[in-house]
C-alpha cells in the first residue's frame, strides 16, 4: 500500500487506521523479521457481455489474509469424483446422464485439487526459512494457527494441519484463538534478546515452550474481531516479534479493495512498477482480466462519483469497501440512496467496480451451509490458490528477494444467480468443483 493510498483511506476508515497505525509503531522500533508469507487466492467469473463472441475471465478480488476453503475444496472434489464413479465411470447414479460425464472408458471427472499442498507448501518453506531458534537456551520451533475464539471453518484449516503433521512430523503446528494471543505467547525484552523471538507456551503444560517461525492467519481480518483494546495489543504484539507473519500488517493492507482499484488504472504506470520486466502483450492479457474499477476519492467530479450517483449508470455497479468476508457490498441501484446516506468525505473508503456479466445460468441443486437444499439457477467463481514468501531489501522493490513462489489448486463456490454476494460462510454460496470439457 503506497502511503499516499493509505493516508486517503486513513482518514474516514478507522479499522485500516488502526493497521496502519500498528506498522508506524513496529517500524519505528525496528523490523526484526524481513521474510514475509502470503497464501493467496484470486477470485474469478466468467464475463459474457452482450456483444461478447466468447466469455472471458474476470478477476472478482484478491484475497492476502485468511484465504479459506482450500482444505474442503480438495474433499469437495474428492467426493464428486467418488460419487462420478459409482458404480462405475461413466454411469454415475448420483449424477443424471450427460455428455459432460463422459463414458465407462473415457470418463470425465473435476480435475485434481493441489490446494492443500500448494498451501501447505509455502508454510513449509516460511518454516524451513525462519532458521533456527534464537532464544537461548534454544527452543525447538512451530507454526502457529491464529483462530476465532469461536470459529466454524474448523475442519478446512484441520486439512492443512493434519497434511503438515501427516507430510512433515517435524514441524510441530499449535492452534491459538485470538483471545488467548497475550496469554499463551510472549517475547523477551529488547534488552534480553534483541531478536525478539515469539514463545508459545501450551496451555496444557506449561512445561511445553516452542519458538514460533511463522503465524498464520486465519482470523483477525475483519474489524468485528477486534472488539477489544486487547485485540489491537496483541496484533501488535505479533507484528513486532520475529515471527514470520502470514501475512504481515502491510501485506494485509495491500489486499484492500482500494489497491485493486489503482492496480487497474490503466492511466497509471503502477501496474509496470511491479512488473518491470513484462512484455507489453503479457501487461496487456493481464489488464484484460480486471474489471473495470474506478477511484471514490477524487471529488464529486469524478468519474466514480458520476457513475455511482447516477441510477440508470449505477445499475451495472457494486461499491465496495475495504472489507473482507462477503455481505460488505452496495449493489446497483441501493448504491446511489447509500451514498446520499453518508457524508461526501466519506465517499473514499469505497471502490466502484463494474459488475461481471455471468453467462446463462445452469440448473443444479445445492446444499447450504445452514443446512437448506435448493434448487433453481446458479454461477460459479473460481478461485486460484498461490503462495509467495519473500525477504524485503533495504532498497524497497528493487532489493525484494523471492524465496518461493507457486500457484495450485482451486476454489469453486456456486451460488444462485439472483444472489450478489458470494461468500460460503456468509450462507450465500456452496463449495462445488468442476468438470473440464471442450465445447
Amino acid at each position: 500500500m503506497t502511503p499516499l493510498t493509505c493516508c486517503r483511506l486513513v482518514e474516514v476508515d478507522d479499522f485500516l487506521a488502526n493497521l496502519w497505525k500498528i506498522h508506524l509503531q513496529v517500524r519505528e522500533e525496528g523490523y526484526v523479521q524481513d521474510l514475509t508469507l502470503g497464501l493467496f487466492r484470486s477470485d474469478y467469473m466468467l464475463h459474457v457481455p452482450e456483444e461478447a463472441t466468447a466469455p472471458s475471465l474476470k478477476q472478482v478480488e484478491f484475497n492476502t489474509i485468511s484465504s479459506s476453503f482450500g482444505g474442503l475444496a480438495v474433499r469437495v472434489a474428492r467426493m464428486h469424483t467418488e460419487l462420478a464413479s459409482f458404480p462405475r465411470p461413466g454411469q454415475s447414479i448420483a449424477y443424471p446422464a450427460h455428455d459432460l460425464f463422459g463414458t465407462a472408458s473415457a470418463p470425465a471427472f473435476p480435475p485434481p485439487n493441489h490446494a492443500v499442498e500448494t498451501l501447505v507448501s509455502g508454510l513449509a518453506a516460511a518454516h524451513a526459512a525462519y532458521g533456527p531458534s534464537k532464544s537461548t537456551p534454544a527452543l525447538p520451533t512451530c507454526i502457529l494457527f491464529l483462530v476465532q475464539d469461536k470459529e466454524r471453518n474448523l475442519f478446512d484449516q484441520m486439512a492443512l494441519s493434519t497434511f503438515i503433521r501427516t507430510n512433515n512430523p517435524d514441524i510441530p503446528t499449535f492452534r491459538l484463538p485470538v483471545s488467548k494471543i497475550l496469554a499463551d505467547t510472549t517475547i523477551p525484552s529488547t534488552s534480553d534478546n534483541p531478536s525478539r523471538p515469539l514463545i508459545y507456551t501450551n496451555p496444557a503444560n506449561s512445561a511445553l515452550r516452542f519458538e514460533v517461525s511463522v503465524v498464520y492467519f486465519r482470523a483477525l481480518y475483519a474489524p468485528t474481531e477486534y472488539d477489544t483494546p486487547s485485540s489491537w495489543a496483541a496484533r501488535h504484539h505479533l507484528e513486532r516479534s520475529a515471527a514470520i507473519k502470514c501475512p504481515s500488517v502491510l501485506l494485509h493492507l495491500s489486499g484492500s479493495k482500494k489497491i485493486q482499484q489503482v492496480l487497474t488504472d490503466t492511466s497509471s504506470p503502477i501496474l509496470e512498477r511491479f512488473l518491470p520486466n513484462t512484455s507489453k502483450e503479457d501487461l496487456e492479457m493481464l489488464r484484460s482480466s480486471f474489471a473495470p474499477q474506478y477511484s471514490m476519492s477524487d471529488g464529486p467530479d469524478s468519474e466514480g462519483v458520476k457513475i455511482a450517483l447516477d441510477s440508470t449508470r449505477a445499475e451495472s455497479h457494486v461499491l465496495k469497501p475495504q472489507r473482507e468476508g462477503g455481505g460488505n457490498n452496495i449493489y446497483r441501484s441501493n448504491i446511489p440512496t447509500f451514498l446520499r446516506s453518508v457524508p461526501e468525505k466519506d465517499y473514499k473508503q469505497f471502490i466502484l467496480m463494474e459488475l461481471i456479466q455471468p453467462p446463462k445460468a445452469a440448473k443444479n441443486v445445492a446444499l447450504r451451509s445452514d443446512g437448506q437444499v435448493v434448487a433453481g439457477d446458479v454461477i460459479s467463481e473460481l478461485g486460484i490458490f498461490g503462495t509467495c514468501l519473500w525477504r524485503s531489501g533495504n532498497k524497497g522493490r528493487d532489493g525484494m528477494e523471492v524465496l518461493q513462489n507457486g500457484e495450485g489448486g482451486y476454489l469453486l463456490r456456486t451460488k444462485a444467480r439472483d444472489s450478489d454476494e458470494g461468500g460460503v460462510a456468509a450462507g450465500f454460496s456452496s463449495l462445488d468443483s468442476l468438470i473440464l470439457y471442450d465445447e
